[in-house]
């Protein structure tokens, strides 16, 4: 159980966030603000799953928790997912079909790199509580308030409307009615 790969696998985080992530419209709501706003979509879940444990975060703690993952995003995450996205129906000279395969492994280590974020971020919840009691809803509100400084920019309405709709029917127990949907591409 030591190898951090299965470690983050089985985190309670990695989990909420594979649920949280398969909700309609979830993965294309964090994607619209990875891509227009420079979210990093495992901080914005990592924030999403402690408001489902009612912690309230400040800029400040936020701020700390994006600075710590900064440079494991920027050296392994955004070249892979890059990488994998000019792949994707690019004209080479390797074979389609073979191009495709070996997409799908750079997707595998994409996902991999994810993982080891998601497990890193876990740890700090390991070191005593993050933020401060709150109701959970209003943590998720917070949150997302508090994470908008961080990135310099504001989220867009429509995303926010999907990602609290997706936590409010995780809230009320509502998750195993909504239908998953297909993950990233």
């Amino acid at each position: 159980m030591n190898d951090p790969q299965t470690q983050a696998e089985t985190t309670p985080f990695w989990r909420f966030s594979l649920h949280f992530y398969r909700h309609q419209g979830v993965s294309d709501a964090c994607i619209a603000l990875q891509d227009k706003r420079g979210v990093d979509v495992n901080l914005l879940l990592f924030l999403f799953w402690l408001a489902d444990d009612g912690r309230l975060l400040s800029t400040d703690e936020v701020r700390k928790l994006d600075d710590a993952v900064r440079d494991w995003r920027n050296l392994t995450i955004v070249p892979i997912r890059d990488t994998r996205r000019k792949l994707k129906g690019a004209r080479t000279i390797v074979d389609p079909v073979a191009q495709e395969v070996f997409r799908n492994k750079v997707k595998a280590v994409e996902l991999d790199a994810e993982r080891l974020q998601q497990a890193a971020l876990f740890a700090f919840t390991q070191r005593g509580p993050l933020g401060r009691n709150a109701d959970p809803q209003a943590a998720a509100r917070g949150n997302l308030t508090a994470y908008e400084p961080v990135i310099g920019a504001s989220f867009a309405k429509s995303a926010v409307d999907v990602l609290l709709a997706a936590f409010d029917a995780i809230e009320h127990g509502a998750f195993a009615a909504v239908p998953i949907v297909a993950g990233r591409e």
